[in-house]
């Protein structure tokens, strides 16, 4: 099952001249529950990465002034592609899933943060190939710095 979304919307430009995407599902319905949901596709026709996040009590992705070489007009109907952004929790190996799954907050602080914190977790942790043993070392200090709300290794 794919987690991309195809729809269109009608875009609004703010006073601050950010384009403003209404998105037309719950993103936790579609993705799970997190406190910000970070996504990358395309918005007619120009790729970009943002976050869904609440506008006016209504899911939208906030993009600014200069996402785009030629910025949309206010009022213009657009076809948006998106997909949740790096690793998710179904993607990740078993005794990850796991102990993040055991640990509700930390998994929850794990899942709102971008793909590049997310990805550093778990190339740290991947990197105990010659040193098996420190794997769920490893990954229980992960989840106590999660826990802890650090978004890396200190």
């Amino acid at each position: 099952m794919s987690a991309e979304r195809r729809f269109r919307t009608v875009v609004a430009v703010d006073r601050r001249g950010r384009t403003i995407v209404p998105v037309p599902f719950d993103p936790d319905e579609a993705w799970g529950v997190k406190s910000r949901h970070p996504v990358r596709g395309t918005v007619g026709g120009c790729a970009m990465r943002g976050n869904v996040e609440k506008h006016d009590d209504v899911p939208a992705i906030a993009l600014g002034p200069t996402w785009a070489r030629v910025p949309l007009p206010d009022g213009a109907e657009v076809e948006v592609v998106l997909e949740p952004e790096g690793p998710q929790r179904a993607d990740l190996a078993p005794d990850i899933a796991a102990a993040l799954d055991a640990a509700p907050d930390a998994g929850a602080f794990f899942d709102s943060l971008a793909q590049f914190y997310r990805n550093a977790w778990l190339r740290w942790i991947d990197a105990t190939k010659r040193s098996p043993e420190q794997r769920p070392v490893r990954i229980a200090e992960m989840v106590r710095n999660l826990q802890e709300g650090r978004k890396m290794r200190p």
